[in-house]
């Protein structure tokens, strides 16, 4: 896929960046799997020039939609110096595979892996691999069930766009709502953020005073 690259908004690192490990997005529901993938993907750090590696089975493919790069495009996500790289397998086990020996290689940047019923030791297994190729893992669920070796993580929730200012009948900026329900080394908390109008890309919601946390985001860190 030949996309476009837009620059991240300023504002963009007043929540959690990516990093090198393993992360969960879980999708909180049927909705909501393409803001996650959105949310997962905007996260990446930009000066990494390594291509990104997206993995899911045929069946999930099948019921959630092949991710397009003209979709990517429309949320300000783009792969023009490295490429977005697509690979599907025939289940679970492939994807964890195909995760694990692309963490470990070091040739990529991300690994986004959709994937449901990984076991505790599976999940070290991508951990350890992440650590080793200095790249990031992403687990990309449905449900958020079960121990895993994530060091984050986050529910998506879409919320209803933002009304056009110019046109109230025109489609208007998209929403999601993302909740770090746990993390190593920050407290949880609900970050409400909106598609920004120039880079097309996440930004925390204009509309919530100054930290752009919502109600629950704001409870949880002055706990």
């Amino acid at each position: 896929m030949d996309l476009s690259t837009s620059p991240v908004p300023s504002r963009a690192s007043a929540w959690p960046a990516l990093c090198a490990g393993l992360e969960e997005v879980c999708a909180n529901g049927p909705r909501d799997m393409a803001a996650a993938l959105v949310f997962a993907l905007g996260r990446l750090p930009q000066a990494d020039a390594r291509p990104v590696l997206a993995a899911a089975s045929h069946d999930w493919l099948h019921e959630q939609g092949r991710p397009h790069g003209s979709g990517f495009s429309s949320a300000g996500l783009g792969f023009r110096r490295a490429g977005l790289v697509l690979v599907s397998g025939r289940g679970e086990a492939d994807i964890l595979w195909v995760m694990e020996q692309a963490l470990r290689s070091g040739a990529v940047c991300a690994v986004v892996g959709a994937v449901e019923t990984a076991t505790l030791a599976q999940t070290r297994r991508l951990a350890f691999a992440a650590d080793e190729g200095r790249a990031s893992g992403v687990l990309l669920r449905r449900t958020a069930a079960g121990l895993n070796a994530a060091r984050r993580r986050w529910r998506i929730t879409t919320l209803n766009s933002v009304p056009d200012r110019h046109d109230p009948r025109a489609p208007g900026r998209f929403r999601l709502e993302a909740e770090l329900t746990r993390s190593r080394s920050e407290r949880p908390g609900v970050f409400r953020l909106e598609q920004d109008d120039e880079t097309h890309r996440l930004r925390l919601a204009d509309r919530l005073a100054g930290d752009g946390l919502g109600e629950r985001g704001r409870t949880g860190l002055a706990a």
